[in-house]
């Protein structure tokens, strides 16, 4: 039998009509017309890198600079730097900066060059920051900026230049810097600075030297011609290391505290301290090679020196002067272990050696019930 052509078209004509429909509404279209002029989608040069590249356009030097900041900032390298005579590497001559070596190096590199980074010496200037770069051999300091008041110096590398390598103003934070082969000092802050995690070897001169009210720590001062360390009044050394200075390993001045550190080998003293100090729990082996150097020295009065040990020194403990705590230290094996005028406290045994000991008891006593008594041993 025949199915009827009429009725089956009908019927498809409504299904393609009703989907048709559904179609429409489920792909319907906004308006195409657009609300308004396309925006950027990239970010500017200015936004991918906003500091400042060091260059003749940037940053053009004058008279006795190659370069010369002097607008507030952060400014960058962008490649090695090499030394002209009788000129600054970088003059920098106002504050709120920020200068990022970016890894590379200021080289001085010729005769009569100057100092490798320079804060003028015509103003004060504050919230200063150099980090992460070399300065090296430089004909005057590595970075000069006695004139940056509470300024951050971080991850330099400063060797063999004419003068100091790092030289810089009070309220200083010096941060793992390194500091070789310098004509003058290592690293030299003035007043109420920090220095930590730096290191500073075979300069002619000191090699960390903290004016008054400073704290030195985690550093180590080795080979320099002059001491190793210097802190000046009211300061504090922590945690460091002294060892083959020409002159002193450690020297603090009055009012100060010198804790946890090692002092070996130096030809002088290998810690000296003058009056009202604290000296505690150091490690002083050896020093005194030239026959005129204790392991530590106390020059003037009212010092505590407490838990050392001082062995193989020229002398031991030295004191000259009156009227100082001298507890539960111990001497060996120096030329002469104890050497402390009249009029201090201090009390001092000679321990007695025992038997050999094996197992969980044994020995013989020190030679003292006394909490406070030194030994020699």
């Amino acid at each position: 039998m025949k199915t009827p052509v009429k009725p089956i078209l009908l019927a498809l004509t409504c299904l393609i009509a009703t989907l048709n429909s559904q179609l429409s509404t489920a792909f319907a279209q906004g308006s195409l017309t657009p609300p308004g002029a396309p925006a950027p989608t990239f970010k500017t040069l200015a936004q991918i890198e906003p500091r400042t590249p060091i260059g003749t356009n940037t940053t053009p030097g004058d008279a006795d600079s190659l370069f010369k900041i002097t607008q507030p900032g952060s400014y960058y390298l962008t490649t090695n730097l090499t030394g002209v005579a009788a000129k600054h590497g970088i003059e920098i001559a106002v504050g709120g900066v920020t200068l990022d070596l970016m890894g590379f190096e200021l080289a001085g590199g010729v005769t009569n060059s100057l100092d490798g980074v320079r804060v003028s010496l015509s103003v004060i200037v504050t919230n200063l920051a150099i980090r992460n770069g070399s300065v090296r051999n430089w004909g005057g300091d590595g970075v000069d900026a006695i004139n940056a008041a509470n300024g951050q110096y971080q991850d330099l590398r400063l060797s063999a230049n004419g003068g100091r390598g790092l030289f810089c103003g009070a309220g200083s934070a010096v941060v793992n810097c390194a500091a070789t082969f310098n004509t003058g000092d290592g690293i030299n802050v003035s007043s109420g600075s920090t220095v930590s995690g730096s290191t500073a070897q075979g300069n002619t001169g000191r090699g960390i030297v903290a004016v008054l009210g400073s704290t030195v720590s985690g550093c180590a001062a080795t080979f320099n011609t002059g001491d190793g360390i210097v802190a000046g009044h009211g300061s504090t050394v922590s945690g460091c290391a002294a060892r083959g200075n020409t002159g002193d390993g450690i020297s603090a001045g009055t009012g100060s505290t010198v804790t946890g550190c090692t002092a070996t080998f130096n030809t002088g003293d290998g810690i000296q301290v003058s009056s009202d100090c604290r000296v505690t729990d150091n490690t002083c082996d050896s020093n005194g090679d030239g026959g005129d150097g204790a392991g530590i020295h106390a020059t003037g009065t009212d010092n505590r020196i407490e838990g050392n040990n001082v062995t193989d020194n020229d002398r031991g403990i030295d004191v000259d002067s009156t009227g100082n705590f001298i507890i539960r230290n111990s001497a060996s094996g120096n030329t002469t272990n104890w050497d402390v005028v009249a009029g201090n406290v201090i009390l001092v045994v000679n321990a007695t050696t025992a038997a050999a000991v094996l197992g969980s008891s044994g020995g013989t006593a020190p030679g003292s019930t006394d909490p406070n008594a030194n030994f020699s041993y």
